[in-house]
């Protein structure tokens, strides 16, 4: 049995397909940009450009499962269509023009399905916490084995945090420290005692990709792969001293769209670390539609 999921995140839009035959193993991935919450702080509302090509992305997507044979794909949407006024019109869109239903997940689901994720393939060792860093919200997930004790969704992600704090190319000091100002007040309630630190999102994976020399980008060797605080320190004032421009020319391990946004993603990161007290973090490629796919896995009684 095949099953494909996909994930209609905030910034990005993307795609897994796990063969569930002979035991849990994901076949085909694909990630793309599509900034569906562009604009949404500003005014409330999805705007019509984010939208179309995140449906073109949607149709191709199934197109591609269909095409591996998944029996079953699941949608699901996040903080961006939590939001979004206009939001019902979207998801009937997509109703319409695939046949299949996009549902608008809660936040303590997508906390719980990113936890599952990193609990089911990096099986961290004692207390550990998650950081799942999108394009509109931020979930902060501690646990045990496969069992959830804390989870606070915090509506703050790349998207709007650079939409609010980010006016200079690139950032002024000033910018930055109000930045770091206001991530501190609400990071620091959501601090829990852990053994282990995880880092999920695109702004994590690539900092780990440049790292490592991963290019083109393959999650499996990014996966379980670890950044010290000095690593996330260092790229964030590299990266905070260049035009956005030169940040993909100078690495192009950063998709063009990204490195609008990847400075708020670092800091994000960087003050979590420092606040949690930890020098290391270990950063997953799996996230909440792997999450998707291992509770479809584990609710047919396969795992």
């Amino acid at each position: 049995m095949k099953v494909a999921s996909i994930d209609v995140g905030s910034y990005s839009c993307r795609l897994s397909i796990a063969d569930f035959s002979k035991s849990f193993r994901i076949i085909y991935e694909e990630g793309n940009i599509t900034a569906l919450a562009t604009g949404l702080k500003e005014n409330g509302y999805l705007q019509e450009e984010p939208m179309e090509e995140t449906l073109r992305t949607i149709k191709k997507y199934i197109q591609v499962a269909k095409q591996y044979g998944a029996e079953r794909i699941v949608l699901i949407g996040t903080e961006a269509l939590r939001r979004a006024k206009n939001s019902q019109e979207f998801l009937k869109r997509v109703k319409d023009e695939t046949g299949l239903e996009l549902k608008v997940i809660s936040p303590d689901e997508e906390g719980s399905l990113a936890f599952l994720a990193v609990a089911f393939s990096l099986r961290p060792e004692g207390k550990f916490c998650i950081i799942d860093q999108g394009g509109g919200s931020t979930e902060f997930v501690c646990g045990k084995g496969t069992e959830v004790e804390y989870l606070k969704s915090l509506p703050v992600g790349i998207v709007n945090l650079t939409e609010e704090f980010i006016q200079s190319d690139p950032p002024k000091p000033y910018e930055l420290e109000s930045l770091k100002n206001f991530l501190d007040e609400l990071i620091k309630d959501v601090v829990r005692p852990c053994d282990v630190l995880v880092g999920l999102g695109g702004t994590i994976t690539t900092i780990s990709a440049i790292k490592n020399n991963v290019f083109p980008y393959q999650g499996s060797l990014v996966h379980g792969s670890k950044l010290t605080l000095e690593d996330i320190m260092f790229w964030l004032e590299t990266l905070s001293s260049m035009k956005a421009e030169d940040r993909v020319k100078t690495f192009p391990h950063i998709e063009p769209k990204r490195a609008k946004v990847i400075i708020p993603g670092l800091m994000i990161f960087y003050r979590a670390m420092l606040l949690f007290g930890k020098r290391e973090i270990v950063v997953s490629d799996w996230g909440i539609k792997e999450g998707v796919l291992i509770r479809e896995y584990l609710s047919l009684g396969l795992g």
